[in-house]
């Protein structure tokens, strides 16, 4: 199932069509299969829970702005590596059955992802914007499907970050000094390639073996973190007017400090307690602490001159409809490290396990290299 709006997507990836046929009540298209095959979880846990099925059930069109997508390509988020572990299990079952009415772990089978490259199945009666037949999301006719399903969800949120936490945007960032600390990730290489586009200037910090990646994606100063004293090494350059973190950590302690103070300076980090509060004390009192939290860094930073913010994966196809365009404009490139095929699921989420990422880890759903 998918909830797209335009140019994006929302899907449970991982899954191929393939059974019998079925009814959609609310569609406007053809009835399709009953059953596909899927990867799925039945618990949480380490990699050995991840199972294969060709019975999973297919989904069904239960809203007229839904649609179905068959997926030929899947990308994988360090996201989807904590939430096999259970990483936000509590407050996605809360959205999933607020009244408590279903017995726990009812989510299960699961199937895990949110990245999707594929083509439009089916269509509820209220959708407009796309038709059976139609790539998704708005695939860059520059891509093939395996480098399109690396994009969604990491270009959603560098540029949920840039723009809508920073407030960057073409006209603005013109000499910005922007400083990325893991810039070799899936976020990290989109940011610089937007920061990049709009004429800011970008310091990278990654270890050197990404060196060549990072500058190849235009990176004007890059920082090794793996020789230590980062946080030394950077008090010798220039102050910024912008850093993104999507390491946290210690860093959130050094690195406010490198911002231009009392200028509008942000630093911005992608690692927050939000859904593990959420988790842990329930939906209200989760965000009640998380607003608590934020709100006293947040103080503590403007105190100091500087603007202290969380990043966080925000949904929009106007915003995947301007990536489109600098894609096929060739301002921006998605970075795929590594491909898999659908039955090497487990290795690659072992893959992403290992960290140390250079872009992104892809799994082929319907074949590999699929144009």
């Amino acid at each position: 199932m998918a909830r797209l709006s335009r140019g994006a997507a929302w899907a449970r990836l991982l899954a191929a069509p393939g059974g019998g046929r079925g009814v959609r009540g609310l569609s406007a298209s053809a009835p399709r299969a009953t059953v596909m095959a899927a990867w799925v979880i039945d618990s949480y846990g380490p990699n050995e829970v991840l199972r294969f099925t060709e019975n999973a059930p297919f989904p069904a069109i239960r809203y007229p702005n839904e649609v179905i997508v068959k997926v030929l390509s899947a990308g994988l988020n360090p996201i989807d590596l904590s939430m096999r572990g259970g990483y936000g299990a509590a407050t996605l079952r809360m959205r999933r059955d607020p009244l408590n009415v279903n017995r726990s772990g009812g989510e299960f089978p699961l199937i895990l992802g949110r990245d999707v490259s594929g083509v439009v199945m089916e269509c509820g009666l209220s959708v407009t914007c796309f038709r059976p037949g139609d790539k998704v999301s708005l695939k860059p006719g520059s891509l093939s499907h395996p480098e399109a399903a690396a994009v969604p969800y990491v270009a959603s949120t560098a540029w949920s970050t840039l723009v809508n936490s920073a407030g960057l945007n073409k006209d603005n960032c013109s000499k910005k000094r922007v400083l990325i600390i893991g810039a070799s990730g899936g976020v990290g290489t989109f940011a610089i390639q937007m920061v990049k586009a709009w004429g800011g200037h970008v310091t990278a910090v990654c270890s050197q073996n990404a060196e060549g990646l990072v500058r190849g994606l235009g990176a004007d100063h890059v920082v090794d973190y793996a020789t230590g004293a980062v946080d030394i090494k950077l008090k010798t350059l220039d102050k910024f007017d912008l850093i993104l973190d999507s390491v946290g950590g210690d860093t959130e302690r050094w690195a406010p400090g490198l911002l231009k103070p009392w200028a509008g300076a942000r630093y911005i980090t992608l690692v927050t307690p939000f859904l593990r509060n959420t988790d842990a004390l329930g939906v209200a009192d989760g965000m009640m602490q998380s607003a608590l939290t934020i709100a006293t860094k947040a103080l503590k930073h403007f105190s100091k001159g500087v603007h202290y913010r969380w990043g966080f994966f925000a949904p929009s196809g106007p915003a995947l409809d301007e990536v489109r365009e600098m894609v096929d404009a060739g301002q921006i490139r998605p970075v795929v490290e590594q491909q898999f095929s659908f039955s090497q699921v487990p290795q690659a989420f072992l893959k992403l396990e290992k960290g140390h990422a250079r872009g992104k880890v892809v799994v082929s759903v319907d074949g590999d290299g699929i144009q």
